[in-house]
C-alpha cells in the first residue's frame, strides 16, 4: 500500500509539470494572437507615413490601408476604436514630430493623442460596416467622414495629414480637379479597402461574382483618375505673367527667427535688391510682381518708420507691385498676421489678414489651463485675430489671390480665394520655426494639390525654404533649398476657368458624410431588427 502511494505521489508533480509545460505553449500563442492585430495596426499606420513627402512612395498608402482593413473586419466597435487609435498613432507621430521643434514633445504628443482619437471613431465606423456587402465602398466613406470631422473640431479643426495630401505624385491626383480633396482621400481609401476585399474573396472564393465586384473597387478609382487626366490642364487662358518669389532666409531657426530686430526685413529687403541688380544687367528677366513670405518683415511697417522705409526702397528699385508679408499690432484688439500690397509709387495700397488662425501657435485656447503642462504658451504673448475677407490683389493687372501659410490646408480657404477672382494662388509662409524638418515638405505638398484642384498657378514664397513655383498641373517649374537665400523668377500661366472642384465645392464631402451615415444606419437597424427578433 505505502509503496503504491508513494509511486501515485512521485507520479503527481511530474504531471502538474507536463500539464504547466503544454498550458505555458497555448497561453503565449493567445497572447501572441491578441497582440497580432495590434501590432499590423499600428505597423500599417507608419507605414501610411511612409508614404508622405518627401519620399514619392505615394502607392504604399492603399497598401496600408489594406492593412488596416484586415484588422478591423468583424471586430466589436470597441476592438475597432482601439484598432484605428494604433494605426493613428503609428502614423501621426512620425508624420507631426516637427511640432515638438523649439516646444518638446507634450505638444505634439497631446495633439497626436488627440487627432488619433479621431481617427479611431474612423476604426470604429469601419469595423462597423466591414460586414456589410460592398464595405470598401461604407468603409472609404467613413474614413472621409472623419476626415472631415477632424478638419472643423476641435478648435477650428487639424487638416494635416488628409489621405489626399500624400498623394502629389499619385496617379489618383487628376480626382482632385473633379471633387477635390475629399474625393481624393475617397479614391485612396476605396483603392486600399478594395484591395483587401478582392484579396480575401478572391482567396475563399475565386468563382465569385464578390470577388469581381471587390475587385472593381480598386479598378474604379484607378480608372476614375485616369479618365479625369484630360481636366487637368495648365495653358495660359489669360495669358502669362513673369512672377518673382522671394526668399530672403533667418539669421536663426526655432521660435528666435526674429529676435534680431529687422534682420529678417534686411535680408528680403537686400534679396530684392540683388534681384534688381540681376534684371538690369540682364541676367533675369524683369518680374511683373514680386512675392515675399509670410513675417518677411519681423516689425510692423505701419508704426515703425525705419522699416517703411526699407521696404519702400526696396520695392522702388526693383519698380513692380510687390507683396509684403508682417505682423500688425494694433493699439486694442488682436494681432494680425498680414500680406501688403505695396505700390513702387503709392506705397501700401491693400492688405490681407490671415482668416484661419492657428491655434496654440497663433493664438492659445484655454491658456491658463495648457500652461499648465508647458510654459511655451507664453511665448505667444498676445493672440491673433482673423481676417474675414478673401484678399485678392491686383499686382499689374495679374489678380493674385493670397492662402497664407496654414491657411492651403483648409478646403474653402482656398476655394473662397478663387471664387474671389484669383488667377493665381500665392501661398507665402514662414517655416522658420520648424527648422530643417518634413514640415516644410508636408506644405509644398498641399500647394501642388490645391493646384491642380483649382487649375492656377501656386506660388510659395517662404522666408528659410522650400520656396517654390508651381505649375496648375502639380509640377514644381523652380525650388529653393532651405535657410539660402534666393529668388526664383518664372512666367507662369494666368487662368480663370474654374474646375468641378472648384465650382462644387464642400458638395462631394457632404454627399460622402451622408454614405457613411448610409452604411452606419444600415448597421444599427440590423441590430434592431436582430433585438426584435431575439428578445
Amino acid at each position: 500500500m505505502s509503496s503504491s502511494v508513494t509511486r501515485v505521489a512521485e507520479s503527481e508533480p511530474s504531471q502538474s509539470a507536463g500539464s504547466a509545460d503544454a498550458a505555458s505553449p497555448g497561453i503565449a500563442q493567445r497572447w501572441a494572437g491578441r497582440l497580432v492585430r495590434p501590432g499590423v495596426a499600428g505597423l500599417a499606420g507608419v507605414l501610411l507615413y511612409v508614404s508622405f513627402p518627401p519620399r514619392p512612395l505615394w502607392w504604399l498608402a492603399p497598401l496600408a490601408l489594406a492593412l488596416l482593413a484586415g484588422c478591423l473586419r468583424g471586430r466589436r466597435a470597441r476592438a475597432g476604436f482601439g484598432l484605428g487609435f494604433l494605426f493613428g498613432l503609428g502614423y501621426l507621430l512620425p508624420l507631426l514630430v516637427w511640432t515638438s521643434e523649439g516646444v518638446g514633445p507634450v505638444p505634439w504628443l497631446a495633439l497626436v493623442t488627440l487627432e488619433s482619437l479621431l481617427i479611431g471613431l474612423a476604426g470604429l465606423g469601419i469595423a462597423l460596416v466591414s460586414r456589410l456587402p460592398a464595405a470598401p465602398v461604407w468603409s472609404a466613406a467613413v474614413w472621409v467622414a472623419v476626415e472631415a470631422l477632424r478638419a472643423r473640431a476641435p478648435f477650428g479643426g487639424f487638416s494635416w495629414g488628409r489621405l489626399a495630401y500624400g498623394q502629389a505624385d499619385g496617379i489618383f491626383l487628376p480626382l482632385a480637379a473633379v471633387g477635390g480633396t475629399p474625393l481624393l482621400s475617397f479614391a485612396v481609401a476605396l483603392c486600399g479597402f478594395g484591395l483587401y476585399a478582392a484579396a480575401r474573396l478572391t482567396r475563399r472564393q475565386p468563382a465569385r461574382t464578390a470577388a469581381a465586384l471587390a475587385a472593381l473597387t480598386v479598378v474604379a478609382p484607378v480608372g476614375a483618375a485616369l479618365a479625369a487626366r484630360p481636366l487637368v490642364s495648365d495653358a495660359a487662358e489669360d495669358g502669362t505673367a513673369v512672377a518673382a518669389v522671394i526668399q530672403g532666409n533667418v539669421p536663426r531657426a526655432g521660435f528666435d527667427f526674429n529676435a534680431q530686430r529687422r534682420q529678417v526685413l534686411d535680408n528680403h529687403a537686400n534679396r530684392t535688391l540683388q534681384l534688381a541688380e540681376d534684371v538690369k544687367a540682364g541676367r533675369v528677366p524683369k518680374p511683373d510682381f514680386v512675392l515675399w513670405p509670410e513675417n518677411s518683415s519681423d516689425i510692423d511697417p505701419f508704426t515703425q518708420p525705419d522699416a517703411h522705409a526699407v521696404i519702400d526702397n526696396a520695392v522702388r528699385t526693383i519698380g513692380v507691385p510687390t507683396a509684403i508679408g508682417s505682423v500688425l499690432a494694433p493699439e486694442t484688439g488682436p494681432l494680425r498676421n498680414t500680406m501688403i500690397l505695396w505700390d513702387p509709387a503709392k506705397g501700401p495700397v491693400d492688405t490681407y489678414d490671415k482668416r484661419k488662425i492657428q491655434p496654440f501657435g497663433e493664438r492659445i485656447p484655454m491658456r491658463s489651463f495648457v500652461r499648465l503642462f508647458s510654459s511655451d504658451v507664453d511665448r505667444v504673448r498676445r493672440d491673433f485675430g482673423p481676417g474675414k475677407e478673401p484678399g485678392v490683389f491686383d499686382m499689374a493687372g495679374s489678380d493674385v489671390g493670397m492662402v497664407t501659410c496654414y491657411e492651403a490646408a483648409f478646403d474653402d480657404a482656398v476655394r473662397s480665394t478663387v471664387q474671389a477672382g484669383a488667377q493665381i494662388i500665392a501661398v507665402p509662409s514662414n517655416n522658420a520655426t520648424f527648422g530643417r524638418t518634413e514640415m516644410t515638405y508636408q506644405q509644398l505638398a498641399m500647394d501642388r494639390i490645391r493646384a491642380v484642384e483649382h487649375s492656377r498657378s501656386v506660388l510659395v514664397p517662404v522666408t528659410s525654404g522650400v520656396s517654390a513655383v508651381i505649375r496648375p498641373d502639380g509640377t514644381i517649374v523652380s525650388q529653393t533649398k532651405m535657410f539660402t537665400a534666393d529668388a526664383l523668377v518664372a512666367e507662369v500661366p494666368l487662368r480663370s476657368a474654374q474646375t468641378l472642384a472648384t465650382r462644387l465645392g464642400p458638395l462631394p464631402e457632404y454627399a460622402l458624410v451622408l454614405v457613411a451615415a448610409g452604411g452606419l444606419g444600415t448597421v444599427l437597424a440590423r441590430r434592431l431588427r436582430a433585438r426584435r427578433a431575439n428578445p
